[in-house]
């Protein structure tokens, strides 16, 4: 089992390219990214996005770089310009689909778990779980948000202490769970 760690500058590249193979057939990312190149966008779409997190989020790889999980608070400051250009050239004729499922508002101080994703050759030895434990245990005592378009993630998220709240099914798109693991408080505190 290999470690948990901070991801840094360096390993974008090759966790943008975990993160495109692990989204490779996902319901959400096959309707918002165009067919033609799809792969190629999808790793240049998430580098983007790991860029921004690596400055402004928390992002966790294992040593191998098997797989790889990004967080990012609510108030994080949005992408430059030219990150955005970028962002809406790679969906192209896609780019209003990007709202089509708009989640409910975030609890205050929330951060937002944006992309979970394990190769598909690692998968299955409870990598992914890890990745997000030890995300959850890096923000710690906060709430955290996320949307997902697979069913089969719902479970996954569960165990980790998220409800769903709420369900977006998209016409003619996927059907969208949005997800908040509330503020976690210790045995026998009491709520402010």
């Amino acid at each position: 089992m290999t470690a948990v760690r901070r991801a840094v500058a360096d390993d974008v590249p090759r966790a943008a390219h975990v993160l495109a193979a692990a989204f490779a057939g996902y319901p959400w990312t096959d309707w918002v990214v165009p067919p033609d190149d799809r792969a190629a966008r999808l790793t240049e779409l998430q580098a983007l996005y790991l860029t921004h997190a690596v400055r402004h989020g928390v992002v966790l790889v294992d040593e191998a770089l098997n797989g790889v999980v990004a967080l990012v608070p609510v108030d994080a400051p949005p992408p430059d310009d030219a990150t955005w250009h970028a962002v809406a050239a790679l969906h192209g004729d896609r780019l209003e689909r990007l709202g089509a499922a708009e989640p409910p508002p975030p609890p205050p101080g929330a951060w937002t778990l944006a992309a979970l994703g394990v190769l598909p050759a690692a998968r299955g030895a409870g990598l992914g779980s890890r990745l997000v434990a030890a995300a959850l245990a890096d923000v710690g005592d906060v709430p955290v948000v996320l949307d997902t378009s697979d069913p089969r993630n719902v479970g996954l998220y569960e165990r980790h202490g998220f409800v769903v709240v709420a369900r977006a099914d998209v016409p003619d798109g996927p059907a969208v769970w949005s997800m908040v693991r509330p503020v976690l408080r210790p045995a026998g505190s009491s709520a402010p």
